[in-house]
């Protein structure tokens, strides 16, 4: 009697699982590649993303740093000039402003200033966002102060497919990544996905379409695109067909998408939690009127953040910031324009 073939058994992943697994890839391909952070190697990081590197690598590449996020930069900085490709995390990504100007003023100004000839392979990445009940100093969005930074390229991702193959093509980049991840997203287990098997990187500067609709179109990116999609659904239950577009990467920006689903739906609103004056929503929103006016039937609109911290108490949390209920008032407002 022949043995029986087991077929292996496929396992889904959630999206900090994809991050641990990206990080470790990378440095198993690049031995020029180090980690460095606070509590990243023993305690394997704040929220476990960076758990077992250390382990695997040593203590000289996956480095237990003060708490100090300037000093964290800085020397990721000095080692990116020695020829090594750096990932410093930053515990919450509301104390990057800590590390402000190591990033504004030397990371992403040395590849202009040498003329080319200085790269600058860094990727700062850290948890972001709100809806956790973290309050002021763990609930920020503060993306728009980097991408008002030229040298810099930032990103978002909302998937564990994308996570890891965001993550992945940044560390490849050469050029200085801000890199976003949605802690509320990390072990969200009804956005969990088989991986690939083999190597794969997800190029930074193109958005996915995530629903196809011709009505209306929401352009999100991080957690809000769930918030599009469910709003979304709750709009096709009274006859609105919504388009909802999700960036991934803010710099490099994809406009050709967003035009071209607002040439089929002439309408558009941009969702985020940042807040609303200077956020990244206001830009997008004005190259919209820039360059795709003529192809809009309502004035282009967003949903942010109001320009608030964010409140600890959930009730109040929710009242500043984007929700479904919110994304619907709004887009039957603008397919009735």
């Amino acid at each position: 009697m022949s043995a029986t073939t087991v077929a292996p058994v496929a396992v889904k992943k959630n999206y900090l699982t994809a991050l641990n697994e990206a990080l470790a890839e990378e440095m198993a391909r690049n031995p020029l590649m180090l980690c460095q952070g606070e509590d990243i190697g023993k305690l394997g990081g704040a929220f476990g993303v960076t758990e077992g590197l250390q382990a695997t690598y040593g203590d000289h590449r996956v480095v237990d740093m003060p708490i100090s996020e300037a000093a964290i930069i800085g020397s990721a900085v000095g080692m990116a000039l020695n020829g090594m490709t750096v990932m410093a995390e930053m515990q919450f990504i509301d104390f990057i402003s800590c590390g402000f100007d190591q990033i504004v003023n030397m990371m992403a100004t040395y590849h202009y200033r040498t003329a080319g000839e200085v790269h600058i392979p860094v990727v700062v990445r850290g948890p972001a966002g709100a809806y956790g009940g973290g309050a002021l100093y763990h609930s920020q969005m503060n993306e728009a102060w980097f991408c008002n930074s030229p040298g810099l390229k930032v990103v978002c991702p909302s998937t564990p497919y994308d996570a890891k193959g965001m993550l992945k093509a940044a560390l490849r980049d050469g050029n200085p990544v801000i890199f976003y991840e949605i802690k509320e997203l990390y072990r969200k287990r009804e956005i969990e996905e088989e991986l690939p098997t083999e190597d794969y990187i997800v190029p930074l500067g193109k958005a996915a379409i995530r629903r196809e609709g011709k009505d209306i179109t929401l352009v999100s990116y991080g957690q809000n695109v769930y918030h599009c999609l469910d709003a979304a659904a709750e709009l096709e239950n009274v006859g609105v067909s919504a388009e909802v577009i999700d960036l991934r990467s803010l710099v490099p920006l994809d406009e050709e998408t967003v035009f071209n689903s607002i040439a089929k739906t002439s309408r558009v609103i941009v969702v985020n939690e940042a807040p609303m004056t200077c956020g990244f929503a206001g830009e997008l929103v004005a190259r919209i009127s820039t360059k795709a006016f003529h192809l809009l039937d309502a004035p282009p609109s967003r949903v942010t953040r109001m320009d608030t911290p964010v409140p600890w108490v959930k009730p109040l949390e929710l009242h500043v910031l984007p929700t479904v209920d919110k994304i619907v008032a709004e887009a039957m407002r603008i397919v009735k324009f």
